[in-house]
Formats: C-alpha cells, sequence, structure tokens
C-alpha cells in the first residue's frame, strides 16, 4: 500500500507544483530549503519571500496587456498597490519597483506615501487614491500631500460631506473620484455596501455637487465588491451596473476618463486551487469596451487595486509540532509551539484557508489530525484544510521532530495579529525573516524582527517604563544558498 505523506499528497493533488516540490523528504518552496531555514532560525518562523511580489505584480499587467491588445482598447491600464494588505516597508520597497500605484485607507497611510516620495521611491506622477471613510486628520493629510504638488493624488469620495470638507483645506483646483456603493450578495445580511454612494444617487450627486463646482474635477468612478472579481452571475451584473452608470456620466462629464474596478483577485488556498485570471480579465475588457460602444463614449482608462494578489502568495509560516493528545477514540491533537489565533488570526476570524504541507518527514505514513493552538482559548485550531475540514499529517513520533508549513500568509496577518504589540494569552510573535534573490540569483535571509520577548510585553502592559520595538531595521544580510 502506499502509506506515506508524498503519496497521499501525490495521488490527492497534482504534485509538484510550480512553487512547491519535494527533496530528500523535505519540501521546497521556490527553491527554498524550508527546513534549512528551520535550522538556521528555528520555529515558530514567518517568512515573506519577497521576489513573489514582483512576480504578482508583472502577471497581473501582462493579462491585462493582452486583453488590451487582443481587444484594441485605447485606454491604459493602471495596477495599484492596497497598503492596508500589509503596511511594511520591505512590501512597498518591492512592489514600487515595479512601476505601480498606491491605494490608501486612512491618515498614517499619507505618512507612508511622503516617507517613499522623500526617499524617491514614488513621485508627483504616481497616483495615490484615497479611499475609506475620511476623519479630519485624513482630510488634512490628502490635503497636505496635495498642497505640496502631488498633482496625481485623487481622493475617492465616499459620503456627501467630503467634498465640502476637502475643499476647505486644499488649496486650487483639485480631482476627486467617486466610489459607488454596490449592491451585495443575497446571503449578506445587508443590501447595500456601507461604502460609497448608490448607484441610484451618483449622477444627482455631481449634478449637484460637482458640476458647477469649479474647484473639483471628477475623474474617476470606483467600483469593488466584497467577494472579488469571480466568474459569475452576480459579478457580472454588478458590474454591467457599474457600467451603465460610467456611461450615463461620461455622457454629462467629459473629465471623466477612469474607471477603478477595484480588487479581489483571489490567491491560491489550495494545491487544488483553479482560476482562469486570463479569462477574467479579458471578459472584463471585453465588456466595458462593448458598453462604452453601445453607448457611444470613449472607453475609460482602467485602474485595479490589488493588495492580497500583490503581496499574500510571499508570505508563511512554520511550526514545530510540540506533542499530540490522544482526547478520545477518534480525535487526535496536534499541539503547535504557536498560536493560530494571534499569528494567522483569519483562520480563526474567518475561517480562512491557507495552504497546510509538511515540511519535513514526508517519507514517513501519515495519519488523521486536528491541529490545535498554545492559547487556553478553545477557539485557536485549524481544521479547513481542503480534505473535506480534515487534516493529514506524518505521523507523530516524540523522536523525529516534525515541521509544518502554512503557505501564502502574507496579506493582513501581521497588521490583524497587532505586529509588535500584545498577543492573546501572551503567545510571543514568531521571528520573522526576509527571503530574497541577489543578483546571481542566489536566495538572500534577513533577520526582520526577533521573537517576542517578555520585557516587549511588559513594557506594553505598563511593568516597565517604555516599550521599544524589536525591529531590526539594520539587520545584518546573510547569504544562504539553500
Amino acid at each position: 500500500m502506499n502509506t506515506k505523506y508524498i503519496d497521499l499528497i501525490n495521488q490527492t493533488f497534482n504534485f509538484p507544483q510550480e512553487e512547491f516540490k519535494v527533496d530528500k523528504g523535505q519540501l521546497h518552496f521556490h527553491g527554498i530549503d524550508l527546513m534549512q531555514l528551520t535550522k538556521q532560525y528555528g520555529a515558530p518562523l514567518k517568512f515573506t519571500y519577497l521576489p513573489q511580489i514582483s512576480n504578482n505584480i508583472n502577471r497581473a499587467k501582462q493579462w491585462f496587456r493582452s486583453a488590451m491588445e487582443k481587444h484594441d482598447y485605447q485606454g491604459s491600464y493602471n495596477y495599484c498597490y492596497c497598503t492596508k494588505s500589509s503596511h511594511f516597508k520591505h512590501v512597498l520597497d518591492e512592489a514600487l519597483k515595479n512601476d505601480i500605484h498606491i491605494e490608501t485607507s486612512s491618515a498614517f497611510d499619507i505618512d507612508i506615501v511622503e516617507r517613499l516620495k522623500s526617499e524617491g521611491k514614488i513621485n508627483n506622477d504616481t497616483y495615490v487614491l484615497s479611499n475609506g471613510f475620511k476623519r479630519a486628520q485624513y482630510i488634512t493629510n490628502i490635503a497636505r500631500l496635495i498642497n505640496n504638488g502631488h498633482k496625481n493624488a485623487i481622493p475617492i469620495i465616499d459620503n456627501y460631506e467630503e467634498i465640502d470638507l476637502l475643499s476647505k483645506e486644499i488649496e486650487g483646483k483639485f480631482n476627486i473620484g467617486i466610489r459607488i456603493a454596490s449592491e451585495e450578495e443575497p446571503k449578506f445580511e445587508f443590501y447595500t455596501s456601507r461604502l460609497g454612494i448608490g448607484y441610484k444617487n451618483i449622477v444627482p450627486f455631481y449634478k449637484n455637487q460637482i458640476a458647477n463646482n469649479a474647484k473639483v474635477e471628477l475623474k474617476m468612478l470606483h467600483f469593488f465588491i466584497n467577494t472579488g472579481i469571480r466568474d459569475n452571475a452576480y459579478y457580472w451584473n454588478e458590474l454591467l451596473k457599474c457600467l451603465r452608470v460610467y456611461t450615463s456620466l461620461k455622457k454629462i462629464c467629459p473629465s471623466l476618463d477612469s474607471l477603478n474596478i477595484g480588487g479581489g483577485f483571489p490567491i491560491k488556498n489550495s494545491l487544488a486551487f483553479d482560476y482562469d485570471y486570463e479569462y477574467l480579465v479579458d471578459e472584463i475588457i471585453n465588456q466595458i469596451k462593448l458598453t462604452c460602444e453601445d453607448e457611444e463614449v470613449d472607453v475609460p482608462h482602467i485602474f485595479t487595486e490589488f493588495g492580497s494578489f500583490t503581496v499574500g502568495e510571499s508570505g508563511g509560516a512554520i511550526y514545530e509540532v510540540l506533542y499530540q493528545k490522544q482526547q478520545n477514540d477518534r480525535e487526535k491533537w496536534n499541539m503547535i509551539n504557536s498560536s493560530f489565533i494571534t499569528t494567522l488570526p483569519d483562520t480563526w476570524a474567518i475561517s480562512k484557508r491557507f495552504i497546510l504541507l509538511a515540511v519535513n518527514r514526508w517519507q514517513d505514513s501519515y495519519e488523521r489530525i486536528l491541529l490545535g493552538g498554545l492559547t487556553c482559548d478553545s477557539d485557536d485550531y485549524y481544521n479547513s484544510e481542503q480534505h473535506m475540514n480534515a487534516i493529514y499529517l506524518p505521523k507523530y513520533h516524540k523522536e523525529k521532530p516534525l515541521y509544518i508549513g502554512f503557505f501564502n500568509t502574507g496579506a493582513y496577518q501581521e497588521t490583524i495579529g497587532g505586529f509588535g504589540g500584545l498577543q492573546h494569552c501572551l503567545i510571543p510573535s514568531p521571528k520573522h525573516i526576509l527571503i530574497d534573490r541577489n543578483a546571481d540569483g542566489n536566495l538572500t535571509t534577513k533577520l526582520f524582527s526577533e521573537q517576542q520577548k517578555s520585557e516587549d510585553l511588559l513594557k506594553i502592559l505598563g511593568y516597565q517604563k517604555a516599550h521599544l520595538p524589536t525591529i531590526k531595521e539594520d539587520a545584518v544580510e546573510v547569504t544562504s544558498e539553500f
């Protein structure tokens, strides 16, 4: 019988895959020997593989470029990164190598934009699209950016008061966009998104507050739905409603020339993941062009805002299985040396799935188990795996350490988990490693942050005077060939 863990994976999925392969019973991810990484830095461990950020950006650019060439689409394409997915400097530095633009969500985002400008990473030609409900500080920061000459800063209007608030602080004329409040899927508890302005109200809003306002010029219509870009009737119906609004506005607003179709490209969450990105992009461009031709208006420049798609597949986490608890005849709990609630909070909050694979012992026999975290919380577990909610891993042996990896965890987990702050049950945040490739293509690793220590948490809690982050900004780079 084929009872080895590697046999299970080979028989269940098309394996190996582009980013995953096994060598001598150990898992490699994008050419990274994960066991060597674990031996060098220990576990629990989080890592970011920076080249994957650029890889995904350029994949999307190619899909849109091909679709526009195929359909003779006369507008341009602009890729924006949603900073809320991961605000870390190493993420922005990598993403901005690829001639992209930025979407912001809050006041402090603008401070990051200004820091990036001072470093020469972006300039006044970089589009900065400011979404979200804008409180006073956000308004002030957007105004400061525009007043300092950032001509391509475009606040996206979310409610009826924002134009007046912005006008009071911005000197001279400025460009804006309007966000459409899309209708949600029928399964949602509410009908319409809380963000933006309703479909039926946008043209009247333009006529009442923008058309005769000498200070404001409408440049962009913004469309986004929570479920993301999917090939289903709901998505296409919402997109066509958006296009009807765009063409109606365009006929009375010559300055309108851009359509932001938001984001929502999914990332790989299973070895069985199957998503036809190229088809979706091709059909979106086709539908936009056909609608504009029917209504006899020029096609818009296309903007997208990809957050998870940009950074998600760059991240990973490695844990060690500490112990196995046999709780009854059927349930075996493998206890990891960290917490899912604190290090992968989406597994707990929204039952999100990530790719889960053993890092070592692929030649060993396997067993069905449950995975538990260290906190004293009944919800600190993970079981949303691709095998019908069951998890299969190499059999636990006390004398043979087992390491497991979660992959494509790069979006939102640090922000939602409160990086550098308090963790549930004071379980420390893991060490975080940055992985890159040098000019010769060799892998390099750099320590970004140490695992939290007791004194870090005591400072936050007030037991010591000051809190000093443990981030190693000037860490020494170590070149390693994995």
